[in-house]
């Protein structure tokens, strides 16, 4: 695991978004495994400036998005296609056979589930996935308790989990109970695993990550068993590791 420990939020999105570009720019029809929530927000923001600015040939890559929410439209507000779709889609022009993400309105999530999974593996697998990670350590919304094995599945939302994106949505009230994710093992099949923190919010889960043990109360510590997991992690979310080390 390579672990990057960067000043503040701008670093890390800067520094992660410079890896991304480098990589999509050596390889134009690259398979990225993307996210959504408050922390990518920068990394998105700076990846297209460097997309832009150079000119860089995004007619090839594809996209797979972690999760989706069930209930909403995509054209909801609070919905993951229409955070990519400002965020990322539409700034760099992507067309609707390159981008990919769970549908939350079909009526049997299981049978959407496997077919996501499929549209996955016929693509040829996932070169770098992004994530983030919940202070309760699900990555996706993997949360604690789901197996390592687990492909992409329908999921129970976790209560602290929909209190941490209720800011997203009008109440708690109303954000949804369950979501379509990325199974743990859909995400260690990726070649190549980037995950962002920042705040101490999410300090907790990475030093269960980096110093932990491997348990199924932190799924974020499923990542010790990828053989490429690049780390970017502000100096807030970095404070608990080795703190007793000299």
């Amino acid at each position: 695991m390579k672990i990057i420990k960067v000043a503040d939020y701008d670093e890390m999105s800067r520094k992660s978004a410079e890896m991304f570009y480098h990589l999509i720019h050596k390889q134009p029809e690259i398979r990225l495994g993307l996210a959504t929530g408050s922390t990518p927000i920068g990394f998105y923001d700076q990846l297209v400036g460097f997309l832009k600015s150079e000119e860089v040939d995004v007619s090839k890559l594809l996209t797979f998005n972690l999760d989706e929410y069930i209930g909403l439209k995509q054209n909801s507000p609070q919905s993951f296609y229409a955070f990519m779709k400002e965020h990322f889609y539409q700034p760099v022009g992507l067309r609707d056979d390159q981008t990919f993400i769970p549908d939350g309105t079909v009526q049997d999530p299981k049978k959407e589930s496997e077919h996501y999974e499929q549209l996955i593996q016929q693509a040829g697998g996932i070169d770098i996935q992004l994530l983030g990670v919940g202070t309760n350590g699900h990555i996706g919304f993997n949360e604690p308790g789901t197996p390592f094995n687990q492909r992409t599945h329908e999921v129970k939302l976790k209560e602290s989990t929909r209190e941490a994106n209720a800011r997203f949505f009008d109440s708690k009230d109303v954000v949804p109970t369950r979501a379509i994710t990325m199974g743990i093992e859909t995400i260690l099949d990726a070649k190549k695993v980037v995950l962002l923190a920042s705040g101490e919010r999410k300090a907790e889960a990475i030093y269960q990550l980096v110093q932990g043990e491997v348990s199924g109360s932190w799924p974020i510590t499923a990542l010790k068993n990828h053989p490429d997991v690049t780390l970017f992690v502000d100096k807030d979310a970095a404070s608990k590791l080795f703190v007793n080390e000299s």
